[in-house]
C-alpha cells in the first residue's frame, strides 16, 4: 500500500462518515460516553469500521474524538484515557489491516484556553499530547484534528503532534451557515490561519451540510497550495419523535462529491449523520471525476492587517476611572434589579444615594441565577434619569460569545462605561434549576473580550471601528477555600486586562489583610465589599448559604446576643460594618456597600461620619 503522502498526490482520498451517529443508530444512547464503547462494546465499533471500508472508505477514523481528560471526566473515565484511546486505535487497526489507512481522531478539549480561559497554551499542548501518544502506540497512520472552533486551540493541537511524531496531520475547523468560523472569521482569513497551524492538510468539517462547504471551498481553493479536506454533515438534523434525523440523502452527497472534486478538494468524507450508504454513493461518484492533482503555489489575496487604533486612556474611560486614577476613595452601593417591569423604586433609591455622595451604583446581573429585569436596562435608566454612573455586572452564564459581544457593544452605545466581569452562578443555584447555562467563556475570557473591544477588535480579530472604552473590573474572593486557585485566576484576569478589583463582602479582617499581601504587586484599585448585617438569621445565611463569604464565629455570636431585638440587631450589624471599614479603609481604594433587602438607610448609617 502506498504511504498516505504518495496517495494524496495521485488522487482524491475518501474518508469514512460519522462514528457517533452510527453508534447512536445502533443503540448507544446520547447520554453515554461514545468513546467508552471501545471497551464495553468493541465488536460494535469494529462493525462500524468494517461497514465503512466495505462502502469504499480509504481512511477510517478512530472512535476517540471526545477522549480527552476534560470530556471523559463527565463520565468519571478520565483515569482510563490511555486505555480508551489505545483501544480505539487498535480496533481500527485490526479492521483496517494494511488495506486502508487509520486516522487518529482528536477533537477540541472542551475547555477554554488562553486568552479566553485559564488553560495556558503549553498546558493545552500537553493535554493533546496525552491523547496523541496512545494513538501512536495503537498504530495510526495519520492524525486528524477536527471540529475545532478556536484556531488557536487547533494550533496547540498540531504543535503537540509535531513534537511527538512526523506522521501526516490534518487540521480542520468548523464553520457556520455564512461560511465563517463560529467565532466570526471569514473564509479568506480562516485559510491563512489554518496554514499557520503547520498541518499537512487543512479543511473543514461538521456543523453544516455540503452546499455551504462547497461555497467555502470555492472561495479558499485559490488561496493555498495545501491539500484541502471537506467533510460535511448530512445537512441540519431534524428532531423527529425525540430522535435527531439527518435528511441529506446519499444521492445528494454523491452529487456534491463530484462538485467538491471539481472545485479542488483533495480529501472528502462525511461527518455527523453520514452513513456507510453515503460513503458508498460518494465512492461510486469519485470513480468518474478523479482529477489530476496539482499543488502549484497560487498567489494569495492579501488580507488586510488588523488596523491600529489608539485605545482610550484609563483616566478618560469614566468618572469612576478618573476618580480612582486621581487617588480618590470611591463609594459603591449595590442595587438589585426589580423582579418585574417597574423600576421606579430603584430609580428613587439611586437618586437618594446620589444626593448623599455615592459615586456609583453597582448592579448585579441575575444574582443567584434569578430572573429579574435586565441589569443593562436598569443601568441605562439610572444613568439617564438620575445622572449617577453605574457599574454593570456582566455574567457569562446566559450568553454565547456572539451575544456577549453584541450586548457589550450595545451597552457601550447606550452609555455604559464600567463593567464588572463575572462568570455567573450556575442555573442550579437559582429558582430555575432546569435552565441551561451557556458559559462559552468564564470571567477570564470575558475580560479578554472586553480588552479586545477596547483595542478596536472583536473576538475574531476583526476591526470594529472606534474602540470601546470600558473600565474593566473583576471579582475576587479573598477568603476562598482554595486560595491558590483563586490567586491563579486573579493573575489571569489581571493579565487579560483587569483594571480594578471588587471583593466579596468581608467580615474576616485578619484573613483579608493576609490576602492583600498576595496581590499588592498588581497595584490595582481594590473595592472592598461591605455588608451591614440585619439580624442573626441574616448573619447565618451569609455564613452558610452565600458562596465565598466567611463570617467568623465571633460575629455570629455578637449578632446572637442582640437577636431578641430587631432594632438592636440593625445597630450591631451597622457597628460591625463600620468597624471593618475603620480597620481596612486605609488599605483599599473604595468600598462597595450592599443594601440588604433594599434598605438604603443602612448604607447611609454605615457611611455616616466617615471622611474619606
Amino acid at each position: 500500500m502506498l504511504d498516505f503522502y504518495s496517495l494524496l498526490k495521485q488522487k482524491v482520498i475518501l474518508f469514512d462518515g460519522g462514528m457517533g451517529t452510527e453508534l447512536y443508530r445502533h443503540g448507544i444512547f446520547i447520554n453515554k460516553c461514545f468513546e467508552e464503547t471501545n471497551l464495553v462494546a468493541p465488536e460494535l465499533v469494529k462493525k462500524v469500521h468494517s461497514d465503512y471500508i466495505d462502502a469504499g472508505a480509504e481512511v477510517i477514523e478512530t472512535n476517540t474524538f471526545g477522549a480527552n481528560r476534560f470530556k471523559l471526566k463527565r463520565f468519571n473515565l478520565q483515569d482510563r484515557l490511555y486505555e480508551i484511546v489505545y483501544k480505539g486505535a487498535k480496533l481500527a487497526r485490526e479492521v483496517a489491516r494494511d488495506k486502508v489507512f487509520v486516522a487518529g481522531s482528536v477533537g477540541p478539549l472542551g475547555v477554554q484556553i488562553e486568552p479566553l480561559g485559564p488553560i495556558a497554551r503549553e498546558e493545552a499542548q500537553e493535554f493533546f499530547a496525552e491523547i496523541i501518544r496512545p494513538l501512536l502506540d495503537g498504530g495510526v497512520d495519520l492524525l486528524i484534528f477536527e471540529t475545532f472552533i478556536n484556531i488557536d486551540e487547533l494550533k496547540q493541537a498540531v504543535a503537540a503532534a509535531r513534537k511527538i511524531t512526523n506522521i501526516p496531520v490534518i487540521a480542520q475547523i468548523t464553520i457556520d451557515e455564512d461560511g465563517n468560523t463560529l467565532t466570526g472569521t471569514n473564509p479568506e482569513t480562516t485559510i491563512s490561519e489554518l496554514e499557520a497551524t503547520g498541518a499537512d492538510v487543512v479543511g473543514i468539517n461538521c456543523t453544516v451540510g455540503p452546499q455551504v462547504m462547497l461555497n467555502w471551498l470555492e472561495t479558499v481553493r485559490p488561496l493555498t497550495s495545501l491539500p484541502i479536506s471537506v467533510m460535511p454533515n448530512a445537512g441540519k438534523p431534524k428532531n423527529i419523535d425525540g430522535r435527531n434525523i439527518y435528511l441529506a440523502s446519499p444521492e445528494y452527497f454523491a452529487e456534491y462529491a463530484k462538485l467538491f472534486v471539481k472545485s479542488g478538494a483533495n480529501i472528502i468524507g462525511g461527518c455527523c449523520g453520514t452513513t456507510p450508504e453515503h460513503i458508498k454513493k460518494m465512492s461510486i461518484a469519485l470513480l468518474a471525476v478523479q482529477p489530476k492533482i496539482s499543488f502549484q503555489k497560487i498567489e494569495k489575496i492579501v488580507v488586510k492587517e488588523e488596523h491600529k487604533v489608539k485605545p482610550i486612556e484609563k483616566k478618560d474611560k469614566s468618572r469612576l476611572a478618573r476618580r480612582l486614577s486621581s487617588g480618590n476613595f470611591v463609594k459603591f452601593v449595590e442595587l438589585l434589579s426589580p423582579r418585574g417591569v417597574d423600576a421606579s423604586k430603584e430609580i428613587s433609591k439611586a437618586r437618594e444615594l446620589y444626593f448623599n455622595g455615592i459615586d456609583v451604583i453597582n448592579i448585579p446581573d441575575g444574582p443567584r441565577a434569578s430572573a429579574r429585569m435586565s441589569a443593562l436596562a436598569l443601568a441605562v435608566k439610572i444613568q439617564r434619569e438620575v445622572g449617577i454612573e453605574t457599574v454593570l455586572h456582566f455574567v457569562c452564564r446566559d450568553r454565547n460569545v456572539i451575544g456577549i459581544q453584541s450586548d457589550l457593544l450595545g451597552a457601550y452605545a447606550l452609555g455604559i462605561r464600567n463593567i464588572l466581569a463575572i462568570t455567573g452562578d450556575p442555573p442550579k443555584l437559582g429558582t430555575y434549576p432546569d435552565a441551561t447555562g451557556v458559559f462559552d467563556v468564564d470571567s477570564i475570557g470575558l475580560v479578554n473580550i472586553l480588552h479586545r473591544l477596547n483595542n478596536g477588535l472583536d473576538i475574531a480579530g476583526y476591526p470594529i471601528g472606534e474602540p470601546t472604552g470600558f473600565f474593566i473590573g473583576v471579582g475576587v474572593n479573598p477568603l476562598a477555600v482554595n486560595l491558590d486557585e483563586e490567586l491563579r485566576r486573579l493573575y489571569w484576569k489581571v493579565d487579560a486586562g483587569a483594571e480594578f478589583i471588587v471583593t466579596q463582602p468581608i467580615f474576616d479582617i485578619v484573613g483579608f489583610k493576609s490576602f492583600l499581601k498576595h496581590i499588592e504587586h498588581y497595584n490595582l484599585p481594590i473595592i472592598v465589599g461591605i455588608w451591614p448585617l440585619t439580624s442573626l438569621r441574616n448573619a447565618e445565611f451569609m455564613k452558610n448559604e452565600v458562596p465565598g463569604v466567611v463570617v467568623p464565629d465571633e460575629i455570629i455570636e455578637r449578632m446572637r446576643r442582640v437577636s431578641d431585638s430587631k432594632e438592636e440587631s440593625l445597630k450591631e450589624g451597622i457597628k460591625i460594618a463600620r468597624e471593618i471599614i475603620e480597620e481596612i479603609g486605609n488599605l483599599v481604594q473604595g468600598v462597595q456597600i450592599s443594601a440588604p433587602f433594599g434598605k438604603i438607610e443602612l448604607v447611609m448609617e454605615t457611611l455616616q461620619g466617615f471622611d474619606f
